[in-house]
């Protein structure tokens, strides 16, 4: 059987599976123990197995489990609500200050929770009542949390950079600094915009009550203290990556002693809050370590077939200037992301893209910046869009999917703008890991 229909019978089963409602995780194992025996027989099947063990014996794996755990501590821990309090008394006074609030809450949360999903709901609990009693707009108030909790997706310590950075051999600590400029460029544009949104048609969002912006200044300083221990953690975490000082592994470990501190600061430290934290890390863990092995087998049979070189081959020797190959890399993870998970799309897309990005000279941090970027738009569009469905979770009865969706669409442009001017100049999103000690 020739490569190009082998690669097509990979594509039909896979997708078949799929569609047969077979968890991702299960259906890129499935196919991959099927081919391995179908094309090699018997002794096929220890490839599966030896990508497995490979994959379990790799250190900085430790660290998903641990930044999973330092989230699930820190949400218990009623961080969330504390900088939610602080963020919301110190733009009270600019317009749609309440939606501001969420943006820079979330982008702070995500300096601290490597995982997406939690800040939304966290915010789907805590802001949305407040703006929606305040008599927000919809759209505003939606908008504003479906985008913001995307941004663990982008800022450091994602554990999307984790899991590229193993799959393309680049340095974890050099990824996380890439998404630092393009991640405060993205929450900058979104307050820029809910901002002169707010302030052309004032009627979406009104000002908050007079008593809550004029605080004076020692209770609004008076609210940040309870930032001081999380703020320290992320510090502590970011710092030490970025001065060379310790590992992902390491930084982790780290964070999850913060983590635990700031629960026994603000008295939230029980049996009951610590197991709720494990239980939640185990299950994200374990679906997480599945989809792992499962891609990864799948890659491994496919590329012992031929099919890898097959698509590198034929993507290098296309009649096209380099940096249109890296603008149809971005083409198919949004085209993928709008139906399957990013684990999936990353293992899936990058043991076959990143030889070829590398083989035209491009940068791999810069691309992994790309590819968390393109996953940002993935986590909100339609119709599988994650965000939506997180936040509908949570929402009062009344709002419906497709008031989330109908939220979505200006963040989404925004989204492609920053796209574009990091894809543009890789700069935004390599000077920072540039200055790091090595």
């Amino acid at each position: 059987m020739s490569i190009e229909l082998l690669s097509l019978l990979f594509v039909v089963v896979f997708i078949v599976i799929l569609l047969a409602g077979v968890p991702l995780a299960f259906a890129t194992g499935a196919v991959a123990v099927v081919f391995a025996y179908a094309l090699f027989g018997l002794p096929g099947l220890t490839l599966v197995v030896s990508r497995v063990f490979t994959l379990m014996g790799n250190y900085v794996l430790v660290s998903v489990p641990l930044f999973i755990f330092m989230a699930c501590v820190l949400e218990r821990a009623g961080v969330a609500d504390a900088i939610f309090r602080a963020v919301h008394v110190w733009f009270g006074g600019v317009p749609g200050g309440l939606a501001v609030a969420v943006i820079f809450s979330c982008a702070l949360m995500a300096t601290m929770v490597g995982v997406i999903g939690a800040e939304i709901v966290t915010m789907g609990v805590i802001a949305l009542p407040a703006m929606l009693s305040r008599g927000y707009d919809k759209k505003i108030a939606l908008g504003s949390i479906c985008a913001g909790g995307g941004l663990a997706t982008l800022i450091p310590p994602s554990v999307v950079f984790i899991l590229y950075g193993l799959t393309a051999g680049v340095s974890i600590g050099q990824l996380y600094m890439a998404g630092v400029v393009p991640g405060l460029l993205l929450a900058g544009s979104y307050c820029a915009y809910i901002i002169i949104r707010c302030w052309i048609s004032p009627e979406l969002a009104p000002p908050a009550p007079l008593h809550e912006r004029q605080r004076p200044l020692s209770e609004k300083l008076a609210l940040l203290k309870e930032l001081i221990i999380p703020g320290f953690v992320a510090l502590m975490v970011l710092g030490s990556l970025y001065l060379g000082i310790a590992t992902p592994t390491e930084a982790a470990g780290v964070g999850v002693v913060g983590a635990i501190l700031a629960m026994i600061v603000n008295g939230r430290l029980s049996l009951a809050n610590v197991r709720h934290a494990i239980e939640e890390t185990t299950k994200v863990t374990v679906m997480l370590y599945w989809l792992f092995f499962g891609s990864s087998a799948l890659i491994g049979v496919y590329t012992l077939a031929g099919g890898t070189k097959l698509i590198q081959d034929t993507m290098t020797s296309l009649p096209l200037e380099p940096i249109y190959i890296i603008i149809m890399f971005q083409a198919i993870w949004i085209i993928l992301g709008c139906f399957i998970d990013w684990i999936g799309i990353l293992f899936l897309t990058a043991p076959i893209f990143v030889p070829i990005a590398e083989k035209l000279g491009f940068d791999l941090v810069w691309l992994g910046a790309l590819f968390c970027l393109n996953m940002q738009i993935s986590y909100i569009s339609p119709p599988f869009g994650p965000a939506a469905f997180y936040l509908k979770g949570v929402t009062p009865p009344g709002i419906t999917l497709s008031h989330i969706f109908g939220s979505i669409w200006p963040y989404l442009i925004i989204q492609f703008a920053v796209l574009a001017l990091v894809t543009s100049f890789p700069q935004i999103a390599l000077w920072l890991p540039s200055t790091m000690a090595h």
